[in-house]
C-alpha cells in the first residue's frame, strides 16, 4: 500500500520546485541519483547499508535522500521503520510507502525532529556541507542509544594500481581542481578519510571503515567490479559536466569552454579499457 506526499506536514510553495539552471544545465536531477544507488547497491552486495542495527531500526533518517530512492527502498525492506529523508531539493516522488515521508529542510541548520533516530544514513553528501564536524555532532545528539550513524564518500583523486592512469591524466587533474574548487567554495569533498576521526570527535565508538573500488568502466576481469564498472561508467560519463561546470566556471575562474575540454579529455580516459582507474570509496 502506498499513500501519497500530499500532506501539510509535506507540501511545498511552487517556488521551490524551480530548479537551479547554469550553463544549459539542470541539477538535483534523478538520473544520477538512480545510478549512485544502483552502484551502492552492487558495492554492499544488495544491501541497503552496513549498520548492525539496519533490520531493527525504528526510526531511520536519509540524509541528502536526493530521488528518495534509498528512503523508497528502505522502507519497502523495513516496513515496521518509520524512515524520514531529508534534502534540500523536493526531487521525491508523491507516491511511497506509508511508512516514508520526505522533508526539505537544511541539516546545517538546527534539528528540529522530535524524537531520535535509530540510524541515520549519509550517501555521497561530500562538497555539500560547509562544517562536516557540526553536522556529525548534530546527528550524534540526533541519535537514540545505541543507534548508529552511517556514511558513504568517494575519496579523491581518482587513482590506479598499476600505474595505468598517470599523474598528469586528465581525470586526475579533474579530481584535483574539483577539491580545491569545492574548498573555495567552503564545502570541501575530500573529508571522507577523516570520517573516523571526527566520529570519535563527537563521542561515537566501535568506529569502523570499509573500503571499496569504484571502477570507471568494465576493466575489472572480476564478474563484480566489470558490472560496478559498468554503472560507474554511465554514472561518471553521463554527469561529468554537470559536475564540474559550476564549480570550475565559479569557483576556479575557468571558462566554459576550458572546462567542457577537460571534460572531454576525462571522457576519452574513462572510455579507454587500458585505464584501470577507479574511484576510492
Amino acid at each position: 500500500m502506498f499513500k501519497t506526499n500530499a500532506t501539510s506536514q509535506t507540501s511545498l510553495r511552487s517556488s521551490l520546485f524551480a530548479y537551479h539552471e547554469e550553463n544549459g544545465r539542470r541539477y538535483h536531477t534523478h538520473s544520477a541519483g538512480m545510478l549512485q544507488h544502483a552502484l551502492s547497491l552492487l558495492t554492499l552486495d544488495g544491501d541497503l547499508c552496513l549498520s548492525p542495527n539496519k533490520a531493527d531500526a525504528k526510526r531511520v533518517l536519509d540524509v541528502g535522500t536526493g530521488t528518495g530512492v534509498w528512503a523508497i527502498d528502505y522502507a519497502t525492506a523495513y516496513p515496521e521503520a518509520k524512515v524520514v529523508g531529508v534534502d534540500l531539493s523536493p526531487a521525491q516522488p508523491s507516491f511511497v510507502p506509508p511508512n516514508c515521508t520526505f522533508e526539505t529542510d537544511d541539516v546545517e541548520k538546527e534539528w528540529v525532529w522530535a524524537q531520535p533516530f535509530d540510524l541515520i544514513f549519509v550517501r555521497m553528501i561530500g562538497g555539500s556541507l560547509a562544517d562536516t564536524q557540526g553536522f556529525i555532532n548534530r546527528a550524534f545528539e540526533n541519535l537514540a542509544p545505541g543507534g548508529y550513524l552511517e556514511m558513504m564518500d568517494i575519496v579523491l583523486p581518482v587513482t590506479s594500481d598499476d600505474g595505468t592512469l598517470p599523474p598528469d591524466s586528465k581525470l586526475v587533474r579533474m579530481s584535483h581542481l574539483t577539491v580545491e574548487a569545492t574548498a573555495k567554495f567552503g564545502r570541501p569533498i575530500d573529508l571522507a578519510p577523516q570520517y573516523p576521526s571526527l566520529f570519535e570527535a563527537v563521542g561515537f565508538t566501535d568506529v569502523t571503515t570499509k573500503k571499496y573500488k569504484w571502477p570507471s568502466n568494465i576493466w575489472p576481469r572480476d564478474k563484480k567490479h566489470k558490472e560496478m564498472g559498468r554503472w560507474n561508467f554511465a554514472n561518471i560519463d553521463s554527469g561529468l559536466e554537470g559536475l564540474t561546470l559550476a564549480l570550475f566556471t565559479h569557483g576556479l575562474g575557468m571558462s566554459k569552454e576550458e572546462t567542457l575540454a577537460l571534460c572531454h579529455g576525462a571522457r576519452r580516459e574513462i572510455n579507454d579499457v587500458n585505464i584501470h582507474a577507479y574511484w576510492p570509496v
